[in-house]
């Protein structure tokens, strides 16, 4: 069986790595007549395509600049970011087969016998966010008028943020897309029109405290899916350097990933194989992998210049208030 940790210790670029891979994928899938690993190995071509041929990110990227100029026009008192990053390689492949892993895992429960090729086929359309942005407002103390709270004013102004993206957006061939298993309770600072693209865990947060709006949305013209997060900066902290950080939530999906499936092995060659790359991607020892700009000394200190674990940052904008000594009326 093929999988990514065959391809980490030869030197290669993250580019070469993913051909290599996405051919030895495609092939083994079809010696084996495999329409998931066909459709895993096509997807991981989509990628390749992405790092390789960038064209389209400038254009995305100018496109989203819009609502960038957009916001600092409209909130000049607002301190924000606008940044965007293509999901790195091993959490996209963890990802990818972990969606495998919980089909299975989830079908199996309900029905005694394991999903057929054309439901696990679906769920790559639950992959959305390779291409990710994320929006961070902070509303400056000197801004705020008396007897305000900074945390209110600060979550209705994401929610008016939320309000007006869709549609600013949708003008610029970005299509809104409805989410999975959606929400049935939502804030009433979200208008009705557009719940149905939106993740509202700001209203409802999830168990580890996270809050966010998200949203997807398809590229037309780039053919592609990017997910949009918008946060407040005291959001942004508590999911970053908080008990929501990324490292702890990639820590809980392993163990949702991988947790409690051994008695499922060896009933089903899918299930096997996508738990298999999962669990050896969760054993690696990065200080030991060699990929041309990356090093790692541990599991911890790591300095990723290629977007292999981390991810590669596309777009950083970002507005400081220009009415830092001013009042505002």
């Amino acid at each position: 069986m093929v999988q990514l940790t065959d391809f980490l210790y030869s030197g290669d670029t993250v580019i070469h790595i993913l051909h290599k891979y996405a051919t030895a994928l495609q092939r083994e899938a079809d010696s084996e007549n495999d329409p998931v690993d066909a459709a895993h190995a096509s997807f991981l071509l989509g990628m390749l395509d992405m790092l390789e041929h960038n064209d389209f990110l400038t254009s995305q990227s100018q496109r989203i600049r819009e609502f960038y100029k957009y916001m600092a026009q409209k909130y000049p008192y607002l301190a924000f970011t606008l940044r965007g990053r293509i999901k790195s390689l091993i959490r996209t492949e963890e990802k990818f087969n972990g969606y495998i892993v919980s089909c299975c895992r989830s079908v199996y429960a309900a029905t005694g016998s394991f999903p057929d090729a054309e439901e696990l086929l679906r769920q790559e359309e639950r992959f959305r966010d390779l291409i990710a942005y994320r929006i961070v407002i902070s509303m400056p103390a000197c801004h705020l008028k008396k007897g305000s709270e900074r945390a209110e004013v600060e979550k209705k102004l994401i929610y008016e943020i939320a309000n007006a993206l869709p549609g600013f957006l949708s003008e610029r061939e970005f299509r809104p897309e409805k989410v999975f298993n959606r929400q049935k309770c939502y804030s009433s600072l979200l208008n009705r029109d557009i719940r149905p693209f939106y993740r509202d865990y700001v209203e409802h947060p999830t168990a580890s405290g996270y809050r966010a709006l998200h949203i997807a949305f398809y590229d037309e013209q780039a053919k592609s899916n990017l997910e949009m997060q918008i946060r407040t900066k005291d959001m942004d902290d508590f999911a970053e350097i908080g008990d929501a950080n990324h490292a702890v939530y990639e820590q809980n999906q392993e163990k949702e990933r991988t947790g409690g499936q051994s008695d499922l092995r060896g009933m089903n060659a899918c299930f096997d194989k996508a738990l298999t790359r999962v669990e050896n991607l969760q054993k690696l020892e990065l200080s030991k992998i060699d990929v041309n700009m990356f090093r790692a000394m541990d599991n911890y200190r790591i300095n990723d210049g290629c977007g292999l674990y981390y991810g590669r940052q596309i777009l950083p904008y970002e507005h400081l208030s220009r009415f830092q000594n001013d009042e505002i009326g």
